[in-house]
């Protein structure tokens, strides 16, 4: 496909609208294919386990008391409702408990929640095929990282909850490619979405932090929002992402507006794709790792440890450096919580990360003696990379450096690795059908109707 030869195109957004209505599944490389599938299968599993959580419970009764009558599962429930409410309801649950997908680099977006919700929502709603869905998923994947990618990481500096604001784009063009848009309309789709992304950090300072679950949600349904109205006609503006009062001008800081497009068709992000280990915030699973590292091999106990050292990148020092968290939500937000979690528990286990772990003093004892400082070492296209230093109270001294943990693209999840935190989520939950879920979405261009899926 020869992107340059749309004449009429002259706008990021216009372009990235070319590429999402003229990608083909059979012009994907099945590499990526695969990736895609994964990260469905990962999301199931972290909505499956999150429709258990008592937040996600109230996101839940919503969706049920306003979606009644639609055809579109609720994942981990028997509800179905309408793609609206189970796209916000799905991406809420995918995000429930710091299990979803992400990037690395980073560039603020969670194409688990971000797309799954939006595209299975709207593929069960109109019955398209398995290959559709994935399809749509990888073209509103490429397009999401690309939007994610020209911010420079600024948005979260300004405050803005990035995967909140990439997602509203990323939904757009997933529900859009079902909803078989063409370019002029999933370009309105992308215009209407600007003006629906949302989500602030202040549940980082100030508590609240059930908030967090709903950014994702509301980018999902704001998805299904835009791209249906753009199939009926509404418009939105072709300058949203470049424009004075666009994306990158108020999002964003310092933005770099040749990033939008760049590669598109020949660079295929989704490669970059992250799966999480840990129920925590990703900035925590390079010094987690380091943690199971020093305790497997010097028996460290948290009762032993005087103080703990964690250098790492600047985010970490200036959004995750949280000795008191104040609610669950926090603590997974928490580096030096995090950190001491893993000296008294396995990390690798979601139900331990519990408002009884929070209230555990000897853990909240040992997050006071977390220092969490900037590592001058730091690359940038490894900014997780990270150093745990250890001090004993008999004054011995252990240090790990760590640049990455499982999952990541450096370290990736075979399916069968990935089965096997499939299994103990899904068994942390015990949900029905979800094995048979598993076997049919990684043969998801099998299936003629996403109604179908179990």
């Amino acid at each position: 496909m020869d992107i340059g030869n749309a004449k009429s195109v002259t706008t990021a957004a216009q372009v990235l609208a070319e590429f999402a209505t003229g990608l083909r599944y059979e012009s994907i490389p099945s590499a990526v294919i695969e990736r895609a599938k994964d990260c469905v299968i990962d999301t199931v599993a972290a909505c499956t386990y999150g429709a258990t959580l008592p937040w996600s419970k109230i996101i839940i009764a919503y969706a049920g008391q306003y979606g009644k009558g639609g055809a579109c599962a609720i994942l981990g429930t028997p509800l179905k409702v309408h793609a609206p409410c189970a796209a916000l309801a799905n991406g809420a649950l995918a995000h429930a408990f710091e299990m979803d997908s992400l990037v690395q680099p980073s560039v603020g977006v969670h194409p688990g929640a971000s797309l799954t919700a939006p595209g299975l929502a709207v593929a069960q709603e109109i019955g398209a095929s398995g290959k559709e869905f994935i399809t749509a998923f990888v073209a509103a994947g490429e397009v999401m990282h690309r939007i994610g990618d020209a911010s420079r990481q600024s948005s979260e500096k300004i405050g803005f909850h990035a995967p909140g604001v990439t997602g509203a784009f990323g939904g757009a063009v997933a529900a859009g490619r079902l909803l078989k848009l063409n370019a002029g309309q999933m370009t309105d789709a992308l215009g209407i979405a600007g003006s629906l992304c949302a989500g602030l950090l202040e549940f980082s300072k100030g508590g609240g932090g059930m908030v967090k679950r709903l950014h994702l949600g509301r980018a999902a349904e704001s998805g299904v929002l835009a791209a249906t109205l753009a199939k009926n006609g509404f418009s939105g503006p072709a300058t949203v992402l470049d424009g004075k009062f666009g994306y990158l001008n108020v999002f964003c800081r310092d933005g770099d507006a040749k990033r939008f497009t760049a590669g598109l068709g020949e660079t295929w992000n989704l490669l970059k794709l992250t799966f999480k280990r840990y129920s925590c915030h990703v900035s925590a699973h390079v010094p987690v790792t380091a943690v199971l590292e020093l305790k497997a091999r010097h028996d460290i106990s948290g009762d032993d440890i005087a103080s703990i050292t964690v250098a790492g990148s600047e985010k970490m020092v200036s959004h995750h450096d949280i000795p008191e968290p104040q609610d669950m939500t926090m603590a997974q937000y928490s580096t030096p919580f995090c950190v001491a979690l893993a000296f008294y528990c396995d990390p690798r286990d979601p139900n331990v990360f519990s408002e009884e772990s929070r209230d555990d003093p000897r853990v909240r004892a040992l997050a006071r003696k977390v220092k969490v400082e900037l590592r001058k070492e730091t690359d940038a296209s490894n900014p997780l990379a990270s150093r745990v230093s250890v001090k004993l109270k008999d004054g011995s001294e252990f240090t790990r450096e760590q640049q990455y943990f499982p999952g990541m693209p450096q370290q990736p999840l075979t399916r069968e690795q990935l089965r096997e935190k499939f299994d103990a989520v899904i068994s942390a939950a015990s949900a029905a059908g979800a094995e048979r879920m598993f076997d049919q979405i990684a043969a998801v261009e099998k299936i003629e109707n996403m109604r179908g899926l179990a």
